[in-house]
């Protein structure tokens, strides 16, 4: 069962990202959209950590910046 991270530690997850990984949050939402056509989040999450070696919560916190960014765009 996949965790549930508040607002804060999302944002406090993103900001870690780049320190961590060496690349930036829209690097990484762009690999992500550029990726397999995956429907379910945990499908998500496990390519991005077994594809470019990601800890759990920094892709979840990707895949989730990635879903709220796609949904921002729907309604906009």
């Amino acid at each position: 069962m996949s965790q549930v991270f508040s607002e804060e530690t999302h944002r406090n997850l993103l900001s870690r990202i780049p320190s961590c990984t060496g690349r930036e949050i829209s690097d990484w939402l762009r690999a992500v959209d550029e990726g397999p056509s995956l429907f379910r989040f945990e499908e998500k999450v496990s390519w991005l950590r077994s594809e470019h070696d990601l800890a759990y919560g920094h892709a979840k916190a990707i895949i989730h910046e990635y879903d709220l960014r796609r949904a921002a765009r729907k309604l906009g």
